[in-house]
């Protein structure tokens, strides 16, 4: 357990060198490690608003189509399933505060289908981690290989950086592991605080973002 006083691991990540890559860059190194990866893979979600244009079931919502994008939400079963059959698994902390954003609403719906598919995510409440605060938001590949996901203002993706020193990503590996032992699995959170929520609010602020990512075409991502 990350105990309170202790050094915080994740701060050493904004100060570490490492390679800076663009969106096209980084989702080819992602790529590229996922596939050679033998080990799960663990990602570690701080922020509460991201913008996913590539997803189809994230415009629905954005368009104000709460049954249409939950239908398609549950089209994201067979495609996770043979998916996670020839990759590792992702293994996902999930930091939750309340109320639940509009966008995090939609996501935690896509991440229980993800778990039912075989890719494990447990949620911790920001109160959890206060102390380890700022979050960043991380992909970790082994104890020597990790990313850090990089956004705009919006939650757009912005790209990475590449950072491979194992002083920084292995204590940072270490601590996800911790979290990921003292969270709730998703699929309870799920069942009791998300759905039985009403349709999310999609506000015209919320929208208003949405031309800049009009470049953007349908993709499957982890």
């Amino acid at each position: 357990m990350i105990e309170y006083g202790t050094p915080n691991p994740f701060a050493a990540v904004f100060t570490a060198g490492g390679l800076d890559l663009d969106v096209p860059e980084y989702q080819a190194g992602f790529d590229r490690d996922h596939a050679l990866c033998a080990e799960p893979m663990w990602k570690l979600e701080r922020a509460q608003v991201f913008y996913e244009p590539d997803v189809a079931s994230w415009r629905a919502m954005m368009d104000g189509d709460w049954p249409g994008s939950l239908e398609l939400v549950t089209r994201m079963a067979e495609p996770l399933a043979d998916f996670f059959r020839s990759r590792v698994p992702v293994w996902r902390v999930r930091v939750v505060e309340f109320p639940i954003t509009p966008y995090l609403q939609w996501e935690m719906h896509v991440l229980a289908q993800r778990a039912r598919a075989g890719s494990p995510c447990r949620v911790v409440s920001a109160a959890r981690v206060a102390a380890l605060e700022p979050l960043p938001e991380l992909v970790i590949f082994s104890a020597s290989l990790m990313y850090e996901v990089l956004y705009d203002r919006y939650g757009g993706g912005g790209g990475g950086r590449r950072i491979t020193d194992p002083l920084v990503v292995g204590p940072c590996l270490r601590a996800v592991r911790e979290l990921f032992a003292e969270g709730e699995d998703v699929l309870d959170f799920h069942e009791r605080e998300i759905a039985p929520l009403p349709p999310p609010v999609v506000t015209d602020e919320m929208r208003a973002a949405l031309p800049a990512y009009a470049h953007r075409t349908e993709e499957f991502r982890v």
